[in-house]
């Protein structure tokens, strides 16, 4: 079932539910630290498959398996989905496939051409071209693809039970006063102009991506920083993406 966001409270050590529907559960195990660049870990759990979504940094595995040890043995992690290559989504996939070296990947191409300068190897799954991977209790996971948001194989996903929209560095803030769900959208969206104006591509990079959304049933959008957007704001989250302003639009006005 699903959980009202705006009451959620985290967890002080261990994993926070988020939502909860047929032996398939989401849980925020992302980090504490006071930092406006915090960020956001998640899993899934689904009957005996226990997959992270955007694992994290090295600097923060330790607190991350900490919190996943409250539910599963860490070495039981079967799966990371990693929407791009970046230190603070991937770093930490060394340290967990030194637990499980057979824990399954899941990403593009050209993210997957990237990942082994990690000096890793890994059981690998291709994402590419809006696949689906179908879970133990019947959920489906979507992948969405998100061109230079902000890498050129970037993607999302989307889980089709829950209707909740892993969304990798879309959506992502930049906010000092942090809390896990979004209080006030007005005061949120400065905090994503700080994200979205330097590492995002472009507006028509960001509307291309929305429209791919376009009768996609929304119940929350979980950014890998910042504020979780929960239902009462999405929509305001969507008008956001296609009306910003960023990257080359920014550098280069007069090409507009």
């Amino acid at each position: 079932m699903s959980i009202d966001l705006q009451k959620v409270e985290i967890h002080p050590t261990g994993a926070t539910p988020l939502y909860s529907s047929d032996n398939h559960t989401i849980y925020w195990v992302g980090i504490t630290e006071e930092s406006a660049f915090r960020c956001n870990v998640y899993l899934i759990a689904d009957g005996d498959e226990w997959i992270l979504v955007d694992p994290g940094s090295r600097a923060h595995f330790q607190q991350v398996k900490e919190r996943i040890s409250t539910l599963v043995a860490p070495e039981k992690i079967t799966g990371a989905i990693v929407c791009h290559q970046d230190p603070d989504v991937a770093a930490s996939l060394q340290d967990w496939l030194a637990l499980n070296p057979a824990m399954k990947v899941y990403t593009t191409p050209r993210t997957h051409v990237l990942l082994p300068y990690y000096g890793i190897e890994y059981d690998y799954v291709d994402v590419e071209e809006n696949s689906t991977l179908l879970l133990p209790s019947g959920a489906t996971l979507e992948f969405i693809a998100a061109p230079f948001l902000h890498f050129p194989g970037a993607f999302t996903t989307y889980d089709r039970a829950t209707q909740a929209l892993f969304s990798g560095d879309i959506w992502a803030a930049l906010d000092s006063d942090w809390s896990l769900v979004v209080e006030d959208f007005d005061a949120h969206r400065e905090s994503m102009d700080l994200f979205h104006m330097d590492y995002m591509a472009s507006n028509v990079a960001c509307r291309g991506y929305v429209n791919q959304l376009d009768g996609v049933p929304i119940d929350a959008i979980l950014p890998q920083h910042g504020s979780i957007i929960a239902a009462n704001f999405v929509q305001q989250g969507l008008d956001y993406l296609k009306n910003v302003r960023c990257g080359t639009d920014l550098t280069y006005p007069e090409f507009l």
